[in-house]
């Protein structure tokens, strides 16, 4: 087990530090360790607990590489079905569960917590399951008090997903036998010292903010989710290449970076195309309400016109796009046709910390009506 919870840079977190998000993971009642992507991070947490030729259960409305690290652990990966509020189907969960099944994942989406969890967990824990909490998308994101992403018996989370770094995220290990089990590999950890990578992320960064007078609209959304683009590699390259310790430079940008600021202007930003988007008839919110320590890492919508919407925010300056990227099993099976409809249909909005709520504004008094 691990016996000290590390920070960014080797120190305890108990110890006195400025309140960067090293300072909130004291809150995750969890053993943590650092590394380059939570695909990576979940290999580690499952590795020492699950046996090839077992099975994982996870939603289906999920991006294509998410069942990577299952894969390579030797685990087949089935899918379930969602509700359309992204709720579980617990029918359709308790249907394909079976003897071999070791791990069944839920989903804080768009940081928002899972709807049903509890259902979800008693089900989970009935058929004598370890209960996997995906929450890449909600880094510093607090239901009731309890840090989202520590619900399960191990859990993940993303940096990268709320800051402008080019890596990181957390493995939680909420459960003794887990965190017993982990033995971190050579891609757990914070890297000694910055690299080439690193370099090359800030220069890409300057450069885009250069060439791009919208850039803080566009690269709030740039990364979060993964496009269609054929350039974009396939699920197996992107998840070896997460295979990495996290960078210096992100471990630096995540310590100085404050949880209460950053929630506060993404609320606000939400907040504001909630006043843009009230009077549209042709787009329905995901979430109408935004409970207190929530903090959302997009503004979902859904559509039945999805294209003429993007070419809508395109005109605006708003680049982004549907999600997600479907795995192909997914989207060649019927069985699935809530998920489908979703990735075709829901678009997220930038609420980066780094947009001012008067801009999206100006983005809604640019709509056509």
């Amino acid at each position: 087990m691990i016996s000290e919870r590390p920070s960014l840079f080797g120190r305890s977190l108990s110890a006195p530090q400025s309140a960067g998000i090293g300072s909130f993971l004291e809150r995750a009642p969890a053993d943590v360790t650092f590394y380059g992507s939570g695909k990576a991070a979940l290999y580690d947490g499952l590795s020492g607990l699950v046996e090839p030729g077992e099975n994982v259960l996870i939603p289906a409305y999920l991006p294509d590489a998410v069942g990577e690290p299952f894969r390579d652990l030797g685990l087949e990966v089935r899918h379930y079905r969602l509700q359309t509020n992204l709720a579980p189907d617990l029918a359709d969960i308790e249907r394909r569960l079976d003897d071999e099944t070791c791990a069944v994942m839920s989903v804080n989406y768009f940081g928002f917590p899972q709807p049903g969890l509890d259902e979800f967990t008693t089900l989970v824990d009935e058929y004598d399951c370890y209960h996997v909490d995906d929450n890449a998308h909600a880094p510093i994101s607090v239901d009731n008090g309890t840090v989202l992403g520590t619900r399960g018996h191990l859990g993940i989370t993303s940096f990268w997903k709320l800051l402008p770094v080019p890596n990181g995220a957390v493995l939680y290990c909420t459960d003794d036998t887990v965190a017993e089990a982990v033995t971190p590999s050579s891609f757990a950890g914070v890297r000694d010292q910055l690299g080439v990578a690193d370099c090359s992320f800030v220069l890409k960064s300057i450069v885009t903010d250069l060439l791009d007078t919208n850039a803080l609209l566009r690269q709030s959304v740039d990364g979060l989710v993964s496009g269609a683009a054929p350039s974009v590699p396939e699920p197996g390259m992107r998840y070896e290449a997460g295979k990495t310790p996290m960078s210096k430079l992100s471990a630096y940008i995540a310590e100085d970076a404050d949880p209460a600021t950053i929630r506060a202007a993404r609320r606000d930003n939400y907040l504001a195309w909630q006043r843009v988007l009230e009077s549209r008839e042709d787009i329905e919110v995901l979430y109408e309400s935004l409970p207190e320590g929530i903090c959302p890492q997009v503004f979902p919508v859904r559509t039945s016109a999805p294209q003429r919407l993007l070419a809508e925010l395109e005109r605006c300056g708003v680049g982004t796009h549907t999600w997600p990227r479907l795995s192909a099993t997914v989207r060649e099976n019927a069985e699935y046709e809530v998920a489908t409809q979703l990735s075709r249909e829901l678009i997220v909005l930038p609420v980066h910390q780094h947009i001012e709520p008067s801009s999206i504004e100006a983005v809604g008094d640019r709509f056509r009506w």
